[in-house]
């Protein structure tokens, strides 16, 4: 049974920085890809980031390229993502997803395990 579990998220000013964490369990992840997703209040789930497990490689929305960086320790089975210069529309609840497979894809649906959340909130 594949476990995700989120943590980090917490209220801070707009320019500020916060590191969530998504700590994984059930199985070995190599196979996978992991991202991070977001939803607003009135909005639908929109895709962050992700990270191929297996040999690192990361992609970007444009919203948070150049403020944002996920990363992972295979050592801890934990997926970061570190979020700095945040802005007031990065206010959200994000989720850290699943992937068993390598291929990309942003839509939410083509991931197959999902972590309970953690509320971001970012003040002007």
């Amino acid at each position: 049974q594949v476990q995700l579990v989120e943590s980090g998220g917490g209220l801070v000013q707009a320019g500020g920085s916060l590191r969530l964490s998504c700590a994984a369990s059930g199985r070995t992840f190599s196979g996978y890809t992991m991202g991070w997703f977001r939803q607003a209040p009135g909005k639908e789930r929109e895709y962050v980031a992700r990270i191929r497990w297996g040999d690192g490689m990361t992609y970007y929305a444009d919203s948070v390229k150049g403020r944002f960086t996920i990363s992972r320790d295979n050592a801890a089975n934990t997926v970061y993502l570190q979020m700095n210069s945040l802005k007031p529309e990065d206010t959200a609840v994000y989720f850290c997803a699943a992937r068993r497979s390598i291929g990309f894809t942003t839509r939410p649906d083509g991931y197959n395990y999902w972590g309970q959340g953690a509320q971001v909130t970012v003040s002007s």
